[in-house]
This record gives structure tokens, C-alpha cells and sequence, in this order.
């Protein structure tokens, strides 16, 4: 007769326990969560191509000047990039999951309003406040896009800031149905993806361990600005100053220059073709990252852009031979900033969020504030002469980034 035996009772499970295996049945695996992030990042990073998209429209409504529509782009450039290090060193402390839902529905929650603020005076804080939603969903969302990748790293970061870019892409054409059907007043219901978007993430997100010990991350390193990620911020700096340019300065080059209405197709699908072909640049380098060094992949890409950025100013707006200018120029401007940001990863390990936000927030938001000074010389010399030296900065920008890689890559051989 066989012989049973008593199981010893299961121990008592403590609240947090119980919290934590909730949590574990709700989690969904990596595709799931990558998809996730990457249209959250959508829709976060819409609403800088509605701002950029209805400058002109602001101009004519407000009666102002080309250097207060820079101060916007400014605006929102520093709230939402230039403090992204230090919500990235935040997450790094704290935890990744809250701050990425937080901050995306902060973001969709304010920057829906921008086309229905009634004075520039309204906007400036409204620009500023939901900037730091942005500011906060950038880094900590990079760190969780690449752990759900694995060992894909640079594909995987490329997939997601490609996000963002074909969000930014599709914030004028949106922004232009409303804007030509005359809808604006309904335009603050672009917010629900977003909130819906950042509930999710934070229902179905597994949690990141925190780092703890020594190198544990700081809210401001300065040895990270010190060492080859500062450089490698330099660089894109340098980078994004032409892309800021690009996408906030066509519009008002097109109309002021060209001659375009203010809501000319013309004007949105110029913002769209440069920054979904950014998108898919970068898509493009991410993917063939193994097959080349990273200086040649970063510093080819820069120099290469300022052909077809020459070549769009040239041409006839419009035209077949414009957008295809357009289409380039957006591949290769945009095309080496995710290997970039996964050099800056590989070298600060112990501050991956705060590398993140430094490489996808500081840059882009010193060069949002460094428009200004590009707004005024378009006031001084005009928008056509402000937009061929916009193209000058990738120069310099690629012989840095060429030396930093280059060091990276001889101190990983040692």
C-alpha cells in the first residue's frame, strides 16, 4: 500500500510578498513592453512637432517676432531635455517604472493645450511645466527599452528613439488637420493616448532592480561631463543644433522666404518627410551597428548630411528633388544619435539612465536654448542666410565625435 505523505503547510506570505506576485502576473514580456515605450514615445514626443508646426500660425495670431518664437522652442527644449540628467539620475536612485508613466502623462496632459493658450504669456509656462514630463519620460524609458531588448542594444535603442522622431513626424500633420479644418479648440483630446499609454506601463512594466552600493548613480555627476559622455554631449550638441534648426526654422523659412501659407501641406510635410526619415536613419545604423565602428557610423552620417541640407535650400520647395533633399538630409542627421547614446551607456554602466538623459535630454535641450541665438540672427540677417549657417555646426560636431569614439573603442581593446 503506498504510503502518503503530509505536505508542509506553505509559509505565510508577508503584504509586500503578496504586492509583488500581483505585480509579477501583470508584467507582460519584453515585445509587449517595447511596443509599449515605443508609442508612448509617440505620443510624448508629438507635441514638440504641433509646436514646431504651428509657429507660424503663432506669429501671425500674436503678432511676435522670430526671437520669441525661439524663446518657446526654447522653452520647452529646456524643460524637457536639459533636466532630463537629472530625473534620469532620479530614476537610476529610485525606481524607472513610476517616473516613465508619470512622465508621459504629465507631458500629454499639459502640452495637448498649446494650441488654444490665448497669449504668448500663457504659453511660456505652460511650455515649461509640461516639458518636465518629457524631461522625466525620456531616460528612465531608454533604460527600460534597452533591458527588454537583451543583447541588442544599439537596434533596440534605435527602434525606440524612433519613436519619439515619428511622433515628432506626425505632430505637424495632426496638428494641421486641426489647424485647416479649424478644430483647434478640440485639440487637447490628443492627451488620452498618452495617459492611457502611461497607466499601462505602469500596470504591466515589471519593476528594475535599484542600484545600490558605491557606484550607485548621483543626482549630478560631474565626472559624467568630465569624461567621454560630456564630449559625446558636446558632439550632439553640435548634432542637434542643425536638427533643431531644421525642423523649427523651415516653417517660418518657407513662408517668410518662400512665399508659403502659413497652412501650405507644403510646410507640414516638410517637418514630416525630415523626421520620419530621421526615424528610419536611425533605424538603418542601429541595425547595421555590428558591421562598422561606431566613430565611422557617427562621423560618416554628420558629414554626409550637409549635402542633402544643402541641396533642400536650393531647391524649389515642393518639388520631387526637395523631398528627396528633405528625406536624406533627415536619415543622416538624425541617423547616428542611437549609437551615441549606446556609447554613452557602455561608458557610464553604473549611470545608464543618467548617460541616457545627458546624450537624449542635455543635448537636445542646449541646443533648443542655442536657438535662440539662431532666432536672432534670423532677425539680423534674415531666415535664409540663419538656415545655411545652421548647417555649419555638424562639422565640428563629427570631428569630436570622430576623436571620443575613437578612444572608447582603443581603451575596450585593452
Amino acid at each position: 500500500m503506498a504510503r502518503t505523505t503530509l505536505s508542509e503547510p506553505a509559509p505565510l506570505e508577508s503584504p509586500t510578498q503578496r504586492a509583488h506576485r500581483r505585480r509579477s502576473r501583470l508584467a507582460v514580456g519584453s515585445g509587449a513592453i517595447a511596443l509599449l515605450l515605443f508609442f508612448a514615445h509617440f505620443f510624448n514626443d508629438l507635441f514638440s512637432g504641433t509646436l514646431a508646426a504651428l509657429l507660424p500660425s503663432l506669429q501671425i495670431r500674436f503678432g511676435v517676432s522670430e526671437l520669441t518664437l525661439a524663446l518657446f522652442v526654447a522653452c520647452l527644449s529646456f524643460s524637457s531635455s536639459v533636466l532630463q540628467p537629472l530625473f534620469g539620475a532620479a530614476a537610476d536612485r529610485f525606481g524607472h517604472r513610476l517616473v516613465v508613466a508619470t512622465g508621459v502623462i504629465v507631458s500629454s496632459s499639459i502640452l495637448s493645450l498649446i494650441a488654444i493658450m490665448p497669449s504668448p504669456l500663457w504659453l511660456v509656462p505652460l511650455l515649461l511645466l509640461g516639458g518636465l514630463g518629457s524631461a522625466a519620460y525620456h531616460p528612465a524609458a531608454t533604460t527600460l527599452a534597452r533591458r527588454a531588448a537583451s543583447s541588442k542594444g544599439g537596434l533596440a535603442l534605435a527602434v525606440f528613439s524612433a519613436g519619439g522622431t515619428i511622433g515628432l513626424s506626425f505632430g505637424p500633420l495632426v496638428i494641421g488637420f486641426f489647424l485647416i479644418r479649424g478644430w483647434l479648440a478640440y485639440s487637447p483630446v490628443l492627451m488620452i493616448p498618452g495617459i492611457v499609454l502611461g497607466a499601462l506601463i505602469y500596470l504591466l512594466t515589471p519593476p528594475v532592480p535599484q542600484q545600490t552600493g558605491a557606484r550607485r548613480a548621483k543626482v549630478f555627476d560631474v565626472d559624467l561631463f568630465r569624461g567621454p559622455v560630456g564630449q559625446l554631449c558636446l558632439a550632439g550638441v553640435l548634432r542637434s543644433i542643425a536638427w533643431v534648426s531644421m525642423i523649427n526654422g523651415a516653417p517660418l523659412w518657407l513662408v517668410n522666404t518662400k512665399g508659403l501659407a502659413a497652412t501650405d501641406p507644403i510646410v507640414f510635410w516638410t517637418i514630416t518627410v525630415f523626421t520620419f526619415s530621421g526615424a528610419a536613419g536611425g533605424i538603418l545604423i542601429g541595425a547595421i551597428e555590428n558591421r562598422f565602428s561606431r566613430q565611422f557610423l557617427v562621423t560618416g552620417t554628420m558629414l554626409l548630411a550637409t549635402v542633402p541640407l544643402a541641396v533642400l535650400l536650393l531647391s524649389q520647395p515642393g518639388t520631387v528633388l526637395y523631398f528627396v533633399a528633405v528625406a536624406f538630409a533627415g536619415i543622416l542627421a538624425n541617423g547616428g544619435l542611437p549609437i551615441m547614446v549606446l556609447a554613452a551607456q557602455d561608458a557610464a554602466p553604473h549611470a545608464v539612465a543618467t548617460a541616457s538623459g545627458m546624450m537624449m535630454g542635455l543635448t537636445w535641450g542646449t541646443a533648443g536654448l542655442l536657438y535662440l541665438v539662431v532666432g536672432a540672427v534670423q532677425e539680423a540677417i534674415g531666415m535664409s542666410a540663419a538656415m545655411w549657417l545652421s548647417v555649419v555646426p555638424l562639422l565640428p560636431g563629427a570631428l569630436v565625435a570622430y576623436r571620443v569614439l575613437r578612444r572608447l573603442q582603443a581603451a575596450e581593446r585593452r
